[in-house]
């Protein structure tokens, strides 16, 4: 193709190659030599060029391509204009040419929307990002004009449809889009998924996954969210023994308990806790970890009770299995259940007898293999949050204070933690000095790792 910018009027020739995540021209048609790669993250807007002198207009952040010639133009009226069609195609020139790469470069912006109608965002306004500096876009912008959806990237499906990686244009800073198909949906779960929107847009918590917008076509939902690393469930099965350590257990399970501390604070009862909807910030070993799949969640008071039967079988509690009002100590008892299957890599359930009548009866194994590696501490949390009787189940802050969750490593590697991210959220500074007595008076002040990773919070 033919191009020159608003920066250099200099006609170039390259052979343009388009994938899903970027545009590059190269020298020649068969080399691995290329000129420029654009991303298509960073394609603002491509417009059909007003001027006659180029056939359309790609822009960008920096620079603004004027695409394709029409070297019939004059000829068109003494009936020339076939005879150059060859040629046309051999040089990078004419309209029939570029007019087929306006409409693919069109497509790759927005490839999961059907040409027709324009989209139309949210009316709820967006949560301001890092990004914003003032310059928020229009709320009634066209997702494919703020983000760029990659379509072979799926990160993972859910009830609602398929979640794929994609960026902001202009920062090219990467997201996560959930993709809804309308029409394959029931109107009870697309109510879901706009329960989960409106829960999620009013909710700014380190421990939350956060929602920056909403966009609704006629024959979609996209729903972008801040993009993340993974999700507990690969961290188990990824493990070398198919199972956590104590350590890094105590460690993503307090990150929980601290972020169902906020949500339940603001009567917020997720309803469908389980590794997988816990995600991870980062590859790191001691990740910070975020609830996501607010689709099952409900507003219930701190004396309230639910009766709709909500949540993944495996994690639900028994008042919920036998109809009965639940209220947030739903969550807990997932909690549970979560320990459990974090430490065994297993669930606590005999695969011979009905699951249900297990969850009802609270009748967990515990098998030698590999029970007998773990503390008595832990199974003693995991007893008291897999209480059957609502009123026995420990709540979050009663889980935050067992003796298993305050344990001084985990408090360094929380504490660590938070420096790495710049924000104080899963420990609280009323801790400090007791901390500083435990490390003085049980750990020698003699480089062992200890006293090494508290000297570094101090720092």
């Amino acid at each position: 193709m033919i191009h020159y910018t608003n920066k250099d009027p200099t006609r170039r020739r390259h052979y343009w190659r388009l994938d899903t995540k970027s545009l590059t021209f190269y020298q020649n048609e068969t080399g691995k030599h290329f000129f420029k790669e654009i991303p298509l993250s960073e394609i603002l807007t491509v417009e059909t060029a007003k001027d006659r002198m180029h056939c359309f207009e790609m822009r960008t952040a920096n620079v603004d391509f004027y695409v394709g010639e029409d070297p019939n133009f004059g000829q068109k009226e003494n009936g020339n204009a076939a005879s150059a069609l060859p040629q046309a195609l051999e040089t990078g020139l004419g309209v029939h040419l570029a007019k087929s790469w306006e409409t693919v470069i069109r497509q790759a912006l927005l490839p999961l929307t059907p040409q027709g109608p324009t989209s139309t965002a949210s009316p709820t306004p967006p949560k301001p990002t890092n990004d914003d500096n003032g310059d928020r876009e229009d709320i009634g912008s066209d997702i494919g004009q703020v983000y760029q959806i990659f379509p072979d990237e799926v990160l993972g499906s859910g009830q609602f449809g398929v979640v794929y990686g994609g960026a902001h244009r202009k920062s090219n800073r990467p997201v996560a889009i959930k993709v809804i198909d309308k029409m394959r949906f029931p109107s009870k779960q697309a109510d879901q998924l706009k329960n989960e929107v409106c829960i999620l847009q009013n909710l700014s918590h380190p421990g939350v996954v956060n929602l920056e917008r909403m966009f609704e076509t006629p024959e979609r939902i996209f729903v972008v969210m801040e993009k993340l690393k993974g999700d507990m469930l690969e961290m188990i099965l990824s493990s070398e023994k198919g199972r956590l350590s104590e350590r890094i257990t105590k460690f993503i399970v307090t990150q929980i308990l601290v972020a169902l501390k906020h949500l339940h604070s603001k009567n917020i009862v997720h309803c469908d806790l389980k590794p997988e909807n816990v995600l991870l910030s980062t590859n790191a070993e001691f990740p910070q970890v975020k609830l996501c799949d607010f689709g099952f969640a409900r507003i219930i008071g701190e004396k309230s009770f639910r009766r709709s039967v909500v949540g993944t079988p495996a994690y639900l509690a028994p008042e919920v299995l036998r109809n009965k009002g639940y209220n947030r100590s739903l969550d807990m008892w997932s909690v549970g259940v979560i320990i459990y299957v974090s430490l065994s890599g297993t669930f606590p359930f005999n695969e011979d007898e009905d699951i249900n009548d297990q969850i009802q009866n609270a009748a967990f194994m515990y098998p030698p293999n590999p029970w007998k590696e773990i503390s008595s501490d832990a199974i003693d949390l995991i007893a008291n949050v897999l209480q059957v009787k609502q009123r026995k189940r420990y709540s979050v802050d009663k889980s935050l204070s067992h003796i298993w969750l305050q344990d001084y490593q985990t408090w360094c590697d929380l504490r660590e933690l938070e420096r790495n991210i710049g924000t104080r959220y899963a420990t609280h500074e009323s801790d400090d000095d007791r901390w500083e007595a435990y490390r003085k008076e049980h750990v020698l002040d003699n480089g062992d790792h200890f006293s090494a990773a508290y000297g570094r919070l101090r720092l």
